[in-house]
C-alpha cells in the first residue's frame, strides 16, 4: 500500500486523459505544472498520432493555426506525461478496467460525428457530410477509402461556419494553391482532377449572422483564379436586422459585412467561383440515383423571445441544379461504452466537468470529468478549448483537496503492463516524434510542409522500419 499524502512524490495523483486533441493536452498542462501537486498524466488516444482536429480538421492551407502543436509538444516532454497511440478505450480496454488504475478520469473525446439535415433523399450518393470530406482531405485514417465524385460542375455547400468555408475553399483551390500544403496526396490527386467550377454557400440565416471570420472571408478574395460573387439582394439587410445592428455591437459581424459589400462591387475574371447565398433552407435533395438539385426554401428573420433573430421559412422555394451537397451544419457527440451520455444534446453530461449521473439525482460521479467540445459542445476555436480545460483540470484539484479521490491505484508500471497485454501496437510520443520526421522528411522532398501517412498500417510498418538497423 502507498504511503504518503496523495498528491506528493511518494504517492502521485494519477489521471487518465481519454483523447489527445487540444483539450487533453491543456488538461494535462494545468495538473503537470500545478505548484503544490505532484501528477501523473497518461494521455490515450485511439489513433497512433495525437493532437485531434489539429491534425485531422484544421484546413491543410492553415498551417500557422497548425504551430500549437509545437506548445502541445512541450506539455508531452513533461518527465511524467506519458502518450499511449494506437489504444481505444471502451475497445481495447473497457472503461471500467481503466478506472480502477487512476485516481480521475478526464474524457476529452471531441465530437467526432456530423449532424444530419433530416430532409428527404439526404442519403443519395453525391450527399456528403463535411466531417467526411474534411477527414478525408486531410488524411484521417477513417476516411481514407471515401471517394467523392468530382465530375460534375456545381457543389452546394450547406452551413456558414468556418468548416464550410474551408469546404468551399478546398473545393475551388487552384492546384497550385494546395500543392504548398499538407493536403492528403489522395485528396490532392483527385482535386487536381476536379471539374467543379461554381460552389454554392448557403446559410439558414442572413449575412449579418453568418458564423464564419472576417479571415476566412477575405482568403477567398485573396486566391488566383477565384471570383467570390456575393449578390447586392444577398446581403441587403431587413429593418429587423438594421435594428439588431444598431442595438448590439459586434465587430465581427460588422467587419464580415463589409467586407462583402466589397465583394459585391468586384467584377467577375472567369475563373472558378464561390457564391455566397443567405436566408434559405435545403428541404430536398432532388434525384434518383445520385444527387441532381436541392430544393431550397427562403427563410424570413423573425425576433424569438429571447431577443435573438431566427430564420422562418416562408414556403417560397426554388430548386438549385447542384451535383455534389455537403452539410456542414455542426459536429455531434458519440457515446464512449460506460459512461452517461445525453442523446439530445450530444455531450457526457457534466457539471462544471464534473460528469453527472442522470439515474442519480444528476450526482457527480467521483474521479469522472470532462473536457472540450464532448463537454459543452461543438463551439469556439482552439484556444476556447484552454479555459475550458483548466476549468475541469480545477474541479480535480479541489476534489483532491477534499479528499473525494483518496484510494489506492496501482503505480505507473503496472498500468504499462496491462495496456501492453491488451494492445500489440501502442505508439509513444517518442514514436509519434519518428513518424513527424518521417512525414516532414517527405514533405520537404516535395516542396511541402510534410506528406502525412493515410493508414494506421503505413505508420507502424514505417515505424517497425526505421527501427531496423
Amino acid at each position: 500500500m502507498a504511503t504518503g499524502a496523495l498528491g506528493t512524490g511518494d504517492r502521485p495523483l494519477r489521471v487518465a486523459v481519454i483523447g489527445s486533441g487540444p483539450s487533453g493536452f491543456y488538461a494535462a498542462e494545468h495538473l503537470l505544472n500545478h505548484a503544490d501537486v505532484v501528477a501523473e498524466v497518461d494521455v490515450f488516444d485511439r489513433l497512433p498520432t495525437p493532437f485531434g482536429l489539429v491534425r485531422g480538421g484544421v484546413a491543410p492551407d492553415h498551417q500557422k493555426i497548425k504551430s500549437v502543436t509545437k506548445m502541445y509538444d512541450k506539455i508531452a516532454a513533461h518527465p511524467r506525461f506519458r502518450f499511449f497511440g494506437n489504444v481505444e478505450i471502451g475497445t481495447d480496454i473497457p472503461v471500467e478496467d481503466l478506472r480502477a488504475y487512476f485516481h480521475a478520469v478526464i474524457y476529452a473525446v471531441g465530437a467526432k460525428s456530423d449532424r444530419r439535415m433530416g430532409i428527404p433523399n439526404e442519403h443519395l450518393p453525391g450527399s456528403h457530410s463535411a466531417t467526411d470530406f474534411v477527414g478525408w482531405y486531410n488524411a484521417h485514417p477513417d476516411f481514407r477509402r471515401l471517394r467523392f465524385d468530382l465530375s460534375g460542375t456545381t457543389a452546394l455547400v450547406v452551413g456558414n461556419g468556418n468548416v464550410a468555408m474551408d469546404v468551399a475553399r478546398i473545393l475551388a483551390s487552384p492546384t497550385a494553391h494546395l500543392a504548398t500544403t499538407d493536403i492528403a496526396s489522395h485528396a490532392f490527386e483527385a482535386l487536381g482532377k476536379s471539374r467543379i467550377q461554381e460552389v454554392i454557400l448557403l446559410g439558414r440565416r442572413g449575412p449579418a449572422q453568418a458564423a464564419f471570420t472576417p479571415k476566412e472571408l477575405r482568403e477567398f478574395g485573396e486566391m488566383d483564379g477565384v471570383d467570390v460573387i456575393v449578390d447586392a439582394d444577398q446581403i441587403t439587410l431587413d429593418p429587423l436586422t438594421e435594428a439588431h445592428i444598431a442595438a448590439n455591437a459586434d465587430r465581427t459581424r460588422d467587419a464580415n459585412i463589409g467586407v462583402m459589400r466589397e465583394m459585391a462591387t468586384r467584377a467577375p475574371t472567369g475563373g472558378r467561383r464561390v457564391r455566397l447565398r443567405f436566408l434559405g433552407s435545403p428541404v430536398e435533395i432532388v434525384g434518383t440515383d445520385r444527387v441532381e438539385a436541392v430544393v431550397v426554401e427562403r427563410n424570413a428573420l423573425h425576433k424569438a423571445a429571447d431577443g435573438q433573430l431566427r430564420p422562418k421559412g416562408t414556403g417560397e422555394t426554388e430548386t438549385i441544379p447542384v451535383n455534389l451537397v455537403f452539410r456542414a451544419i455542426g459536429y455531434q457527440g458519440v457515446p464512449l461504452p460506460g459512461v452517461p451520455f445525453d442523446d439530445w444534446a450530444g455531450l457526457i453530461p457534466n457539471e462544471q466537468g464534473r460528469v453527472i449521473d442522470p439515474a442519480r439525482d444528476r450526482e457527480p460521479i467521483v474521479g469522472e470529468y470532462v473536457a472540450g467540445w464532448i463537454k459543452r459542445g461543438p463551439t469556439g476555436v482552439i484556444g476556447t478549448n484552454k479555459p475550458d480545460s483548466v476549468e475541469t483540470a480545477n474541479a480535480v484539484l479541489q476534489d483532491l483537496a477534499d479528499g473525494a479521490l483518496q484510494r489506492d491505484v496501482p503505480g505507473a508500471d503496472v498500468l504499462a503492463a496491462y495496456v501492453g497485454e491488451r494492445c500489440a501496437d501502442i505508439i509513444t510520443y517518442h514514436d509519434w516524434r519518428t513518424l513527424d520526421g518521417l512525414e516532414r522528411a517527405a514533405g520537404e522532398a516535395q516542396g511541402r510542409p510534410r506528406v502525412k501517412f493515410t493508414t494506421v498500417e503505413a505508420m507502424l510498418d514505417a515505424l517497425r522500419e526505421a527501427e531496423t538497423p
